[in-house]
């Protein structure tokens, strides 16, 4: 699937269109994203700041979308395991981007290349208008290389 058709159907998909959740840029080579979410009246929590679950949503499927495309369909990479710490009350346009190196894309293929599996965390801050980290988000994911493959 093309980058921008991907981006297209996430900014369509129901979770991110009703939360006020904006896929800005997937690049062509799925190494990086930028998502921001914004500020609607549905998307605020009891106290006037964006509801926490939004911003881990915002985050959700993005290392795995990424490394799944960036490794291809011979390997299986689901997502395992996703913390999140809220650092300050988060208020207005934010954002958080994903860029998935090269160097860790290699590390991910050599330990899987005997079919074993891997875990790997991957961090991202959720960072404010003024530059600010409102929550760091750790996503880790279950990476190996489907059997038969290689």
């Amino acid at each position: 699937m093309k980058a921008s058709t991907l981006k297209l159907g996430l900014n369509l998909w129901p979770p991110f269109l009703f939360s006020g959740i904006r896929v800005r840029k997937i690049a062509p080579d799925y190494r990086r994203a930028q998502v921001e979410p914004r500020m609607r009246p549905w998307n605020r929590n009891y106290v006037g700041t964006h509801f926490g679950g939004s911003l881990f949503a915002m985050t959700d499927p993005f290392w795995m979308l990424l490394t799944l495309s960036a490794l291809g369909r011979d390997y299986i990479v689901w997502d395992k395991m996703g913390t999140i710490e809220f650092v300050k009350p988060g208020r207005g346009t934010m954002h958080a981007e994903f860029a998935l190196d090269e160097q860790v894309l290699e590390q991910l293929r050599a330990a899987t290349a005997g079919g074993d599996k891997t875990l790997r965390w991957f961090d991202t801050d959720v960072i404010d208008a003024d530059g600010e980290v409102v929550a760091r988000v750790r996503k880790q994911l279950y990476v190996r290389r489907k059997p038969g493959r290689g």
